[in-house]
């Protein structure tokens, strides 16, 4: 149905020659990009998996602050939207800092977050320390976690995202059952405390993000200082060395004395803060060229001449993802509470449904990522085709009131949720490998969005009718017009073309 960017006919670049190709590189599809996906794959267990474990803390708020179900959403909802809502400024931060210092203050900002909600005094306190703190501070490590995987990787990218987006399964299932652990043995209270020292490893991850091509990757600091404190340091030079053939041709004893005299009087302390503060000047001029410079790209890339949102794909996209990710986090939010209505949770205490969707996920990355790279099969076909299982389990789930019925629509949504491997792909293919930082922003976005209001609708939707069904079934309905919204717009160009073609015809 779909294959890449040159097939839809979407090029941002209006010159070939400005167009930009990665040349081959040691570490293309190897070598330190293993390094990268291992990163990201660690990024994902600590804020994706952390994220959707957080149905177990929710129950710890319910009974501690003693709110509504809608209210209390609110708190994970907040941090989960926060983490993809802030992803197109955070590709600001990228343009103009790197992927390496964003993800490392990105590690430090979600570690305070954890750590100042252990000490909250109700749901609203919750709100601004562990929705909009935390939530910010996994945005920051996230986005570049993805984008860095991207930028290793080109025959390969599909499993290397799906090795990578793991990471979530794997998070979800073992933070679930840290939390619970910790929960149970040290209270919610001193849980968080230690999930926010644990949280800290994003630093370790973010240090590991190592720019790709060294002394041409503009986002590395250690590099633009090699550019620019040189041509300062050649200056010097040749003004030294010019005053030096100066004082040749002027000659003699008396110019030596002079000189001598001149170094005798002059202060070691005023030498000294002079040269401070010339680095200070070169340091403010570097940072001011680069900010200025982050921030024209990331400008023209939103509401430029190259605006991605002059493609019509990828506004269909944006479209679908508005309403996609909401259908996979309820369930995850609201599943241990619904399990209590159902009075299974002895069996969902020996296995909880949570960590099927997580183990499941798992494998669905894997596999989807393995058969999108194949080379006679369509990534957008495989992209859709998930969509499609997801959707119908999601109208399946209220249907289901045994524990072996939920298990077994579990594992469908944990498996067809893969397709989350190959978003990052599927942006590329739409908008190329140069504006995959800003697109993927654009995208997580929109699934921020749907994961902010998401949960709260559904406990509101149960408070109302004291039922969860309802809540399913609305959301199942939003992501189905999301998907035949991406299946109109491929078809709408073929009529443009032939129509097009047509018209050509008939003026000839």
């Amino acid at each position: 149905m779909y294959t890449s960017h040159e097939d839809i006919g979407y090029d941002f670049e209006d010159d070939p020659k400005d167009k930009k190709t990665l040349k081959p590189h040691p570490n293309i599809d190897g070598g330190w990009a293993w390094m990268m996906v291992l990163s990201s794959f660690f990024v994902h267990i600590l804020i994706m998996g952390s994220q959707m474990a957080l149905g177990v803390l929710n129950v710890e708020w319910l009974e501690e602050f003693h709110q509504s179900r809608g209210l209390t959403a609110w708190v994970s909802s907040l941090s989960m939207g926060i983490t993809l809502i802030v992803g197109p400024f955070i590709g600001l931060f990228i343009n103009t800092c790197g992927c390496r210092q964003t993800a490392i203050i990105g590690g430090l900002v979600n570690s305070l977050g954890w750590v100042l909600s252990a000490y909250a005094a109700n749901v609203h306190y919750l709100f601004i320390t562990f929705g909009v703190a935390a939530g910010l501070g996994s945005g920051m490590a996230y986005l570049p976690a993805v984008v860095m995987v991207g930028r290793y990787f080109q025959k390969r990218r599909a499993l290397a995202q799906g090795l990578s987006t793991t990471g979530t399964g794997f998070g979800t299932f073992l933070m679930t059952v840290l939390l619970k652990y910790l929960c149970a043995e040290y209270g919610w209270r001193n849980a968080m405390l230690i999930q926010g020292a644990v949280s800290l490893n994003l630093c370790v991850c973010g240090a590991l993000m190592r720019p790709l091509s060294p002394g041409k990757n503009p986002n590395d600091p250690g590099e633009k200082d090699l550019r620019v404190l040189p041509a300062h340091s050649t200056e010097s030079v040749k003004s030294a060395g010019q005053q030096g053939r100066t004082e040749e041709k002027d000659g003699g004893p008396g110019n030596e004395e002079t000189l001598g005299d001149l170094q005798a009087q002059e202060c070691p302390d005023r030498a000294g803060k002079n040269m401070w503060a010339l680095r200070i000047l070169k340091t403010l001029s570097w940072l001011t060229m680069r900010v200025r410079k982050g921030f024209e790209d990331w400008y023209s890339g939103y509401f430029g001449t190259a605006s991605l949102f002059t493609n019509r794909m990828f506004v269909a996209f944006i479209f679908w993802a508005l309403f996609a990710y909401s259908s996979f986090v309820i369930p995850f939010i609201h599943l241990p509470e619904i399990v209590n209505l159902y009075n299974l949770s002895e069996q969902n205490d020996i296995f909880p449904l949570t960590s099927i969707i997580a183990i499941v996920h798992i494998f669905g990355k894997v596999i989807l990522g393995v058969i999108a790279d194949l080379p006679c099969i369509s990534v957008w076909n495989v992209f859709l085709l998930a969509n499609f299982t997801l959707v119908l389990s999601i109208f399946i789930l209220p249907l289901m009131h045994t524990y072996a019925g939920l298990a077994v629509i579990c594992a469908l949504i944990g498996f067809s949720s893969g397709y989350f491997s190959l978003m990052p792909v599927v942006t590329e293919d739409l908008v190329g490998i140069e504006h995959l930082a800003n697109a993927y922003g654009i995208i997580i976005c929109a699934n921020g969005i749907s994961a902010l209001l998401g949960p709260p609708f559904a406990g509101w939707i149960y408070d109302i009718t004291q039922k969860y069904d309802f809540s399913f079934y609305i959301c199942g309905l939003l992501y189905m017009i999301g998907i035949l919204f991406l299946l109109i717009q491929p078809c709408i160009r073929i009529i443009e073309q032939s129509r097009r073609k047509y018209m050509d015809g008939a003026h000839v």
